[in-house]
């Protein structure tokens, strides 16, 4: 077995067709905007992990009533869910054919969430059940999620390594992106093999 050090199991876009797939990458890298895209690509429900994990004012769902969840929103036979938590992962990797991996640089990721912290904040985008982020929060408090990325970013690369090589994540293809510019390539890939124009669900909690 190669080294978990090693580049993971990479995929160019599937000759069979995309079924259940998870988005992965650390905050901010856009997994949720890839996923929402993609299950509008494919015609399949979105899934999206963090609405099934915050509730009203950001009470947080006991882990056993949100792996409940997952496994019930991932039930179906085709669908595109985001998501890192790790308290589900024993539950939604087994299920799911493909991960993609938002792989970017740290600089593109910064970036990114600095554009979408201040368009959230700026905007009183409303986010799960009621939840808006607060401006505030990201600068001032420990909650800030500049200095959640900024602890666990290479820390979850490393991880993200050493999982894809597990055996029993054997089965999972794993579609490797190392830019913006390279996930909207891939994606522009499986619309032009689905050649599809439907819209997509999405499962969020209210």
């Amino acid at each position: 077995m190669p080294s978990p050090d090693c580049s993971p199991r990479t995929k160019k876009p599937q000759a069979g067709p995309l079924k259940r797939i998870i988005v992965l990458g650390t905050s901010g890298a856009g997994k949720t905007s890839m996923a929402m895209e993609l299950a509008l690509t494919m015609g399949v429900p979105h899934v999206e992990f963090d609405a099934l994990r915050h509730g009203p004012n950001w009470a947080e769902t006991p882990d056993d009533e949100f792996r409940e969840s997952i496994a019930e929103a991932l039930s179906g036979d085709r669908w595109v869910a985001d998501g890192n938590y790790s308290v589900a992962r024993e539950v939604a990797w087994p299920r799911a054919t493909t991960l993609v991996w938002l792989d970017y640089p740290f600089p593109v990721v910064l970036w990114r969430l600095t554009i979408r912290t201040f368009r959230r904040g700026i905007f009183r985008i409303e986010l799960w059940n009621g939840n808006k982020e607060n401006l505030l929060d990201h600068f001032f408090t420990r909650e800030s999620l500049f200095l959640w990325v900024l602890k666990t970013h290479w820390r979850i690369r490393r991880q993200f390594r050493e999982l894809f090589w597990e055996p029993r994540f054997a089965h999972l293809k794993v579609v490797r992106h190392r830019s913006p510019r390279a996930a909207k390539a891939w994606l522009r890939g499986v619309a032009a093999a689905t050649g599809a124009d439907t819209k997509a669900g999405s499962v969020r909690a209210h």
